[in-house]
C-alpha cells in the first residue's frame, strides 16, 4: 500500500446505508442515532469517508521505494535559533557600509520597539572572495569559506514574520506559528522508513545548555503516529540512558523476556486495531533491543582517526561539544538514520546587543564543525546522498538596535530576508541563489519560503510534496497543507 496520494476512493456498503436511512426514519435525531452509531462501529460496518484511502497505509519504519528517482537518502540539519546576521556573514552590502550611521529610508517592522533606531549600521567585518565559485564569505566564518564550492547560498530567504516561534514552527511543520504539526523529518520517515532497522529513523542532537527556544516543538510529530516524532539522544554521556540491562537479566533471559512482552503486545493489538500508540510503543520496544549494539558502535567517536577528530575541532576547546554532535551526525547517517537534527540551546544568534562581541563567539563555537561535516561527507562518498542544512528561523534588520554606546548595539529580528545553506543530496555546489536589497532588508530576486524548501527537500528524496499525504480527522493532510510552494529547480544538479 502506497502512502501517497492517488486520489482513489471506495464505497459505503449499500445494506448499511439503507439500513441507517431506514432507522432514522422512524427515530428522531437524538439517543437512538448515537445508539446505531455506537453499534454499527462495534460490528465494523461503519463506511469510511470518501477522502480515506481504501487500505490502510502502512505505519512502520521499513524501508519504502519513494514515487521517483531520489538525490538524497539522508539529510542533517544544522539548525541555528535565532536568526544569524546574514549582513555580517553570507550577504555582503557595499551600500549598507557606506551608509553606515544614516536614517534608513525604507519601513521597518521592530521586534523591540523601545530600543528601535532607523540609523543603519553596516558590517564591522571584511568580505572576501573565495573558491572557484568566487562566493563571499565573511572573516567570521573561515572554515564556511574553505567549502564554498560545496554549498548552494540561498540569500533570499523570506518567512514574512519576525517572530522566532512563527518562523521556526513554518520552517519545521509548513505552517507559520501553528503548532501540532509534524516536522519535515517526520513526513520523510512517514514516507520512506528508514535503511537502519536498529536505529532511530529520526534523531536529534540537543545542547548541554537545554533545549532551543520553543523546546520539544522543534521534533514533533504532531497529529502523525508517535513512531514518527524525534528521539532525543542525550548531550551528555551517556547519551541513552539504561541501554544495558542488568547484569542479572542479560542473555536467554532478557531474550525469552522480550519475546513473552511481545506476545502479550501483539494480541493486545489484534483486539484494538489501529492503535498508533500501542503500535509506537511495541516498535519501540523492538527497537530498544536491537540498539543496545548498534548505538553504542554508532555513538563511539573513539573509533576515528585523530585526523577526523582534529577536522571536527575536538582538539579545541571551544569547537569540541558542537563538532562531537557532527561527527556522531555523520557516523549515523552512514549506518542509514534518515535524518539527524542538531540544535543549540535557547537562541544563540539572537543578537540583539553586542554584535561586536557575541556573534564572533558563537562563529568560532560552530563554523569549523559544520565545515568539517561537508568535508567529511564528501571525503567518503557520501556528500552525493546526503544533503546538510545550515541555517536559522530568520535574520537579522540592517539598522542598529541602540543600546546606547556604539559596543554595546545588535539587531533586532528580520524574517523579510536573510541567508541559509545547503550542501549535497543533488544540491548545486559552488553558487549563490537569489538576493535581498541594497541594505540586506528584504529579499527582492528569487524569494524562496520555507514552503519552497520543504517541497525542494522532498523532491530530493524523489517524493512530490503534494502527494505525499496523511489522513487526519477524516482529510488528507500534506507538509506544505495546500499553500503556495515551488521546487526551487535552479539549485538542483540535473
Amino acid at each position: 500500500m502506497s502512502l501517497f496520494s492517488s486520489g482513489t476512493t471506495h464505497d459505503s456498503r449499500m445494506s448499511v446505508l439503507s439500513a441507517r436511512r431506514d432507522f432514522l426514519q422512524h427515530n428522531a435525531m437524538g439517543i437512538g442515532s448515537i445508539a446505531l452509531a455506537w453499534l454499527l462501529q462495534q460490528d465494523g460496518l461503519l463506511a469510511n469517508p470518501k477522502t480515506l484511502p481504501k487500505d490502510r497505509p502502512r505505519l512502520d519504519l521499513k524501508p519504502k521505494s519513494a514515487p521517483s528517482r531520489p538525490q538524497a537518502r539522508a539529510m542533517i540539519s544544522l539548525f541555528q535559533h535565532g536568526g544569524p546576521a546574514h549582513m555580517d556573514l553570507t550577504d555582503p552590502k557595499p551600500d549598507l557600509t557606506r551608509h553606515s550611521g544614516s536614517e534608513y529610508g525604507g519601513e521597518v517592522t521592530f521586534s523591540f520597539v523601545n530600543e528601535a533606531s532607523k540609523k543603519l549600521l553596516g558590517s564591522p567585518w571584511r568580505f572576501r572572495k573565495h573558491g572557484q565559485c568566487g562566493t563571499e564569505i565573511s572573516e567570521l566564518l573561515p572554515n564556511l569559506a574553505g567549502i564554498v564550492d560545496d554549498i548552494c547560498l540561498i540569500r533570499s530567504m523570506h518567512t514574512g514574520a519576525n517572530g522566532h516561534e512563527v518562523s521556526i514552527r513554518y520552517f519545521h511543520g509548513g505552517i507559520p506559528g501553528v503548532l501540532g504539526r509534524p516536522h519535515l523529518a517526520s513526513w520523510l520517515v512517514y514516507g520512506l522508513g528508514n535503511e537502519s532497522q536498529d536505529l532511530p529513523a529520526y534523531l536529534v542532537l540537543t545542547d548541554p545548555g537545554g533545549h532551543p527556544v520553543d523546546g520539544v516543538n522543534n521534533w514533533s510529530n504532531g497529529f502523525m503516529p508517535p513512531l514518527f516524532q524525534g528521539t532525543v539522544l542525550r548531550p551528555a554521556e551517556p547519551r541513552i540512558l539504561n541501554l544495558d540491562p542488568p547484569p542479572h537479566l542479560k542473555g536467554r533471559l532478557q531474550q525469552q523476556t522480550l519475546t513473552f512482552l511481545q506476545s502479550l503486545n501483539r494480541r493486545h493489538l489484534t483486539q484494538h486495531p489501529a492503535e498508533a500508540d500501542l503500535e509506537a510503543r511495541i516498535a519501540s520496544y523492538e527497537l530498544a533491543a536491537r540498539m543496545q549494539t548498534a548505538a553504542r558502535e554508532a555513538l563511539d567517536i573513539t573509533q576515528e582517526t585523530q585526523a577526523t577528530q582534529r577536522l571536527y575541532g575536538l582538539d579545541q576547546e571551544e569547537t569540541r561539544e558542537y563538532g562531537t554532535r557532527c561527527l556522531i551526525a555523520r557516523r549515523l547517517v552512514e549506518r542509514g538514520v534518515r535524518f539527524v537534527q542538531l540544535f543549540l540551546a535557547g537562541q544563540p544568534w539572537d543578537n540583539h546587543s553586542q554584535l561586536r562581541t557575541s556573534l564572533p563567539a558563537i562563529c568560532r563555537r560552530t563554523d569549523q564543525p559544520a565545515a568539517a561535516l561537508v568535508t567529511d561527507l564528501k571525503q567518503r562518498g557520501m556528500l552525493d546522498s546526503t544533503i546538510v542544512h545550515w541555517g536559522g528561523e530568520i535574520g537579522r534588520l540592517p539598522v542598529t538596535q541602540d543600546h546606547g554606546a556604539p559596543e554595546k548595539a545588535g539587531r533586532d529580528h528580520n524574517g523579510q530576508g536573510f541567508s541559509i545553506w545547503l550542501a549535497g543530496g543533488g544540491i548545486h555546489g559552488g553558487m549563490t541563489y537569489g538576493n535581498t536589497d541594497e541594505f540586506g532588508h528584504r529579499a527582492v530576486e528569487n524569494i524562496v519560503s520555507p514552503n519552497d524548501y520543504q517541497a525542494t527537500l522532498l523532491r530530493q528524496f524523489g517524493i512530490d510534496h503534494e502527494q505525499l499525504v496523511y489522513h487526519h480527522n477524516g482529510q488528507p493532510q500534506s507538509i506544505t497543507s495546500g499553500r503556495a510552494a515551488r521546487v526551487v529547480s535552479e539549485i538542483l544538479r540535473g
